[in-house]
């Protein structure tokens, strides 16, 4: 469907759910407190989480959210739960919302040079929640209620198109423009000489912080493009004239400049969330050709060949990277991915056992190590290696397929058309999982657990509602960057 038509359709489905909250939000009083923040922030999250930009890949999450963590340990304790999460744009942007939500866009990661600068960045944004800049922009405002505030940060860190479309529907824009929700040169220099102090403390280097926006002025000059960040974060030539001179007075001694560790690993798994593969593979082939011993840009080279349908080439790059780091799990897995989808089975299955003696809780690996089994027609060993992940709260929809046809193989019918039917209602083919779901009841006697949880979903389904949340929303990005 054409994009600015689904747009449109989005607008207008999203403008009836609006009036609705408009009219039975709470109001954000003139005193903005604590709690009104909080509700804030995670309408905010919510309307994002259901616009689908928010990227969940767990890697690339845990990898923001453990350097976020570090920054946190190095300030006052907040009284909020904070959140880190990735907007899949590539606009150049981070911002914070009341609350503890921190965003960062995966335009501005692929920026970084390094580990320290998205610290200095988190750490920045940190800063505006802990000093509630934002909350006392609103406190000045006239009343409003909590979705449209919610419509106001939308208009004020998302802007009105690109990748972030989608999101945007599901706020009401119309208030947008009722409040100007920009830092003021004051509550930037605050959040520097709180971040600085954050960053320096979690042992980052403070230099970073500058070094970033340097970078970005770069990018401005060469693109001819204003990258979000300065719009939304004004005043940028007088923060690096005071970071400079914070570094020259303050912080002198040098920190590290990677703690976490593998900030490129995590850049490739961001270029591979979207489409155009065709796009990298210039860019990978010229840092294999500058470096030939360079493991991620070999990997990078390998998922890009694998996307592009060159399998067997990439088959011969992977094993490349491999010889060079034996024990790295995603070289492994995907090299076992890629051997799968040649039909060499054999060497498929080899190599994900041997991922999956790396990392036993991967899902992509067991997902995939399953699918090997049954092509060779092993479905006990496929579905000895797909129930580690069947209780799982947030199994995907093709993991339910694949433990339907693993319990097919093995004659337990009622397992698998349970199965099948919840692999149909993740996909929201409800007749077809009705159907499933009923022809599984006749292999559970009454007070079996298993038929119990069966009524509850057909009657679920029936009523037309869900009785367990969906993954299926999530279940694209959870599954990586080369599914």
């Amino acid at each position: 469907m054409n994009l600015s038509i689904f747009c449109i359709k989005k607008f207008f489905i999203a403008a009836f759910a609006v009036v609705f909250l408009f009219t039975s939000c709470p109001a954000a009083n003139a005193s903005f407190t604590l709690e009104d923040e909080k509700k804030l922030g995670k309408e905010f999250y919510e309307k994002l989480s259901k616009g689908r930009v928010l990227i969940r890949d767990p890697k690339i999450q845990n990898y923001v959210d453990q350097i976020g963590r570090l920054v946190l340990a190095s300030s006052p304790k907040a009284p909020f739960e904070f959140k880190f999460s990735v907007i899949n744009s590539s606009a150049i942007n981070a911002f914070a919302t009341p609350g503890g939500y921190v965003y960062v866009n995966k335009g501005l990661i692929n920026l970084c040079e390094n580990e320290s600068e998205l610290a200095g960045v988190l750490a920045h944004e940190v800063a505006h929640i802990n000093a509630r800049h934002i909350a006392s922009i609103i406190e000045k405002s006239t009343k409003m209620n909590i979705a449209a505030l919610a419509a106001i940060l939308a208009g004020a860190f998302l802007g009105g198109g690109g990748e972030a479309a989608a999101a945007l529907t599901s706020f009401s824009m119309a208030a947008v423009s009722s409040m100007n929700l920009k830092y003021s040169r004051d509550h930037e220099e605050e959040a520097d000489r709180l971040g600085m102090a954050y960053l320096v403390a979690s042992g980052y280097n403070g230099k970073s912080m500058l070094d970033f926006l340097k970078i970005m002025r770069k990018y401005e000059f060469y693109s001819k493009s204003i990258p979000s960040y300065f719009l939304t974060h004004p005043g940028t030539d007088e923060r690096i004239r005071y970071l400079d001179g914070l570094l020259q007075v303050r912080y002198r001694t040098e920190g590290r400049e990677s703690i976490v560790g593998g900030l490129t690993r995590i850049q490739i798994y961001l270029a591979f969330i979207g489409r155009n593969p065709e796009l990298k593979l210039t860019k990978f082939q010229s840092a294999v050709q500058a470096n030939p011993v360079d493991v991620d840009a070999l990997y990078g080279l390998a998922l890009t060949q694998e996307r592009l349908g060159s399998t067997e080439d990439s088959i011969k790059t992977f094993q490349e990277a491999l010889n060079l780091s034996p024990n790295d799990e995603d070289i492994v897995r995907d090299l076992g991915i890629a051997c799968f989808r040649a039909g060499r089975t054999r060497d498929a299955i080899y190599y994900l056992s041997r991922a999956l003696s790396i990392n036993p809780e991967n899902s992509k690996t067991i997902i995939f190590l399953g699918r090997a089994y049954e092509a060779e027609g092993r479905f006990q060993e496929a579905l000895n290696t797909l129930k580690r992940i069947e209780n799982k709260p947030s199994i995907e929809a093709d993991a339910h397929y694949h433990l339907a046809t693993a319990y097919g193989g093995t004659k337990d019918q009622g397992a698998s058309h349970y199965h099948f039917g919840m692999y149909f209602k993740k996909n929201r083919k409800k007749e077809m999982a009705l159907y499933h779901f009923k022809a599984a009841l006749k292999f559970y006697g009454p007070g079996e657990r298993k038929r119990v949880e069966i009524e509850e979903e057909i009657e679920a389904i029936e009523k037309g509602k869900s009785s367990k949340p969906s993954s299926t929303e999530d279940s694209e990005e959870a599954m990586g960057y080369s599914s």
